[in-house]
């Protein structure tokens, strides 16, 4: 009897560790995903392409990640075979696809709409684990679902825009559909190790925008002037070295790692306080102020993504 009561202890020690670490691991993802609008858009403003951004940003990242992640691996080489599959679909769509998507996107609608499309793809990740365990979620969960849409919708403010193009539209709920595989298959069981898959991962990000833009699929252009960041003229290369460092081989990694502790569903919408990160960000690096609106917004984003963990707790 002392026995069992011991292992049940031991086990709900071991949970309530495994959440620490999953919820720590998401919400420094998400604040350093956060940095990247303000991280790129001195580039973006002086004439640099958003694929060469994003093409630079994932294959720095990849290069950093290496040489950790070859150690991990540890000369397994199998493992990259028998996980193509999930590694091809972390680095085309949830590396390439939606960030390159989402960048499009805002060419032709405001980058708020561009934002709440994106994370559309949340929803997306609710009806795939709902249609694969051909089990509805809770009542809990569906209700933080929608609380956290509504905060999501108060943070960005979409109202009053007019003159909405299709095409940003459209890109928009594919960078959505970026975002989604992103959390679907970092929550899949792995025996690579978290730093050789995010590398692997992001390499191959790096590689399809650069055949897309060999193919002319996709305008790859930057330059070598100085930008202006933060009041002060820096060399291009600083913004670029702090997206990937930051913005991208910590996020992406500190990212799995945190869904493959919570679980796809409960990181997609921990994921969400990014949005809160990069409007803090914005205020921080770039002077713009965040309005009462987004700070109320910001509190019913939080309200529904505990009502969602907690729902998927007690489902």
């Amino acid at each position: 009897m002392a026995e069992a009561v011991a292992e049940r202890s031991g086990a709900g020690v071991r949970r309530s560790h495994s959440a620490a670490v999953g919820w720590t691991a998401a919400i420094v993802s998400a604040c350093a995903f956060g940095t990247a609008g303000a991280f790129a858009k001195p580039l973006l403003a002086s004439g640099w392409s958003a694929g060469a951004v994003v093409a630079i940003r994932l294959a720095l990242a990849a290069t950093i990640l290496l040489v950790p992640g070859l150690v991990a691996l540890g000369g397994r080489w199998h493992l990259l075979r028998s996980h193509w599959r999930p590694l091809v679909a972390y680095g085309v769509f949830g590396g390439a696809t939606a960030q390159v998507a989402f960048f499009n996107a805002v060419q032709y609608v405001p980058v708020a709409l561009g934002l709440l499309l994106e994370y559309l793809g949340i929803l997306f990740v609710v009806a795939w684990v709902a249609l694969r365990s051909r089990r509805l979620p809770s009542r809990l969960t569906l209700a933080g679902v929608a609380v956290a849409i509504i905060g999501l919708v108060i943070v960005l403010d979409p109202a009053g825009m007019t003159g909405l193009d299709p095409r940003g539209i459209a890109w928009g709920l594919l960078a959505g559909c970026g975002l989604a595989v992103y959390f679907v298959v970092s929550a899949q069981p792995m025996e690579l190790p978290p730093l050789t898959f995010v590398g692997v991962g992001l390499g191959i990000g790096a590689l399809t925008i650069l055949v897309a833009g060999l193919a002319g699929l996709m305008p790859l252009y930057g330059g070598t002037a100085d930008v202006a960041f933060v009041g002060l003229t820096v060399p291009w290369w600083a913004p670029l070295v702090a997206l990937a460092l930051i913005a991208a081989a910590a996020a992406y990694a500190l990212g799995f790692v945190g869904v493959q502790y919570l679980g796809s569903t409960v990181a997609s919408f921990v994921g969400l306080t990014e949005v809160l990160f990069a409007v803090g960000w914005a205020w921080i690096l770039l002077g713009e102020l965040p309005g009462p609106g987004q700070l109320l917004g910001g509190l019913v984003l939080l309200v529904g993504v505990a009502a969602v963990q907690r729902g998927q707790a007690s489902g």
